[in-house]
């Protein structure tokens, strides 16, 4: 099946080699095409970018349908990337609702987790889940990500910490990333995310080199490994361990850092070159470029200082800087969020972070952290990427990010077949 799209309005296509960083970012001459495109699809994948008059000629109007053509106009509606979350915790079973008062009358999170709260709880909970509830779960969640624009995300396990419960998260997930009508995935092992109340930390990572990570790499599911290196935690040393296990085991190495103080872990990230180290929140400048000059992509997660009511790190810094970086949604049990285009918006809004950038941020750079399944290109709408793109309810496409209540999207085309919202 040929899918052509005619009467395209702007066409934010960001198309080009590797991330993109500083000024770069907001090159709307070289990232936005003005009105007037069209594109060709075949077999899920981009075929051709001309202008819509000639692809009309060639194809003929709207309204064409056979089994081997479909021809669709756009009117003048703006059109995007898909949007890659490019950090997400997506199976999980439970509420913590009830911690957002425990927030505002003052408490941290360390001291909700020692209250028995935070992680912990949602293990607890996702143990009393059976297989078909996370599943069911997952599958809403997916659903409510492509929704709001997302085509591809790499998400986490992290609320088993047991051999068993690990295993049956990314089992989970592996089902779901075979349903070709959701988002594609990249899963992540995130066993040290926290450490079971029975053991202690250095028993736990004991544990996880010796039965849980060799487990799940004999498993064959998860692409990549992830630690929380923060302090109360894992240490960056209990890290480099684990890290250097998932290396050696085949994985490909992410890390969460600096959530709540500098811990550390960017100097780690820098030294393991990680793809990516996530949250950044408190690292130093001075580290930030290390992790650059080693590769490694910042990950910020503008929805968790959101949710609990903390400081902003610095996205314009990263710009004047000219360090990799991107957003993902960070969703979970504490910061519900599946809406990259609310992440965007806080980036925008809040942060006055130029549009065009946030959409990099997005879109093309986290494509680079987690590659699509087929090896194809995506976060990026350009001759040969997969088939991935945001048709937006309004003809401009700054609009992907100034509708935070809602999804600003009236379409998504998803591996080459169209979804209307």
């Amino acid at each position: 099946m040929r899918t052509v799209l005619l009467n395209l309005g702007p066409l934010a296509h960001l198309a080009g080699d590797g991330a993109l960083v500083g000024a770069s970012m907001s090159e709307v001459d070289s990232l936005v095409s003005p009105a007037g495109k069209g594109i060709v699809i075949n077999a899920g994948v981009i075929e051709s970018i001309q202008e819509s008059s000639e692809l009309e000629e060639e194809y003929g109007s709207e309204g064409k349908h056979s089994d081997e053509l479909r021809v669709v106009s756009l009117g003048g509606h703006a059109v995007i990337p898909g949007l890659v979350d490019g950090h997400n915790h997506l199976i999980w079973a439970g509420d913590r609702s009830n911690e957002l008062t425990l927030k505002l009358q003052g408490m941290s999170y360390q001291e909700i987790a020692a209250m028995g709260g935070g992680i912990q709880h949602t293990v607890h909970q996702t143990e009393q889940a059976s297989d078909e509830q996370l599943l069911q779960l997952g599958y809403e969640r997916m659903r409510s990500a492509l929704l709001h624009g997302t085509t591809h995300m790499e998400t986490k396990s992290g609320y088993g910490l047991s051999t068993s419960s690990e295993l049956t998260l990314l089992r989970v997930a592996h089902q779901l990333s075979q349903m070709s009508h959701l988002p594609s995935m990249e899963l992540t092992w995130l066993g040290a995310h926290d450490t079971p109340k029975d053991l202690t930390r250095s028993a736990y990572v004991e544990q996880i080199l010796s039965e849980q990570l060799p487990s799940v790499i004999e498993q064959g599911f998860a692409q990549a490994a992830d630690v929380f290196c923060e302090p109360g935690w894992f240490t960056p040393e209990e890290s480099e361990d684990i890290l250097v296990a998932a290396r050696d085991g085949g994985l490909t190495q992410r890390m969460h850092i600096d959530e709540f103080t500098n811990g550390g872990g960017g100097e780690l990230a820098a030294d393991l070159k990680v793809v990516t180290a996530d949250h950044a929140h408190y690292t130093p400048n001075e580290t930030r470029m290390k992790m650059e000059a080693s590769g490694v992509n910042t990950g910020f997660l503008p929805g968790t200082p959101y949710t609990m009511g903390a400081a902003w790190p610095s996205f314009n810094q990263a710009i004047r800087d000219e360090y990799r970086w991107s957003i993902a949604t960070d969703f979970n049990p504490n910061c519900n969020i599946l809406s990259l285009p609310f992440i965007g918006s806080l980036l925008v809004h809040r942060n006055k972070v130029d549009p065009l950038a946030a959409l990099v941020a997005a879109s093309r750079n986290p494509s680079e952290t987690t590659p699509h399944p087929s090896g194809l290109t995506h976060g990026r709408i350009e001759v040969g990427a997969v088939a991935n793109l945001n048709v937006i309810n309004g003809v401009q496409w700054e609009s992907w990010c100034n509708q935070p209540g809602s999804s600003p999207f009236k379409a998504t085309m998803l591996n080459g077949e169209l979804h209307y919202h």
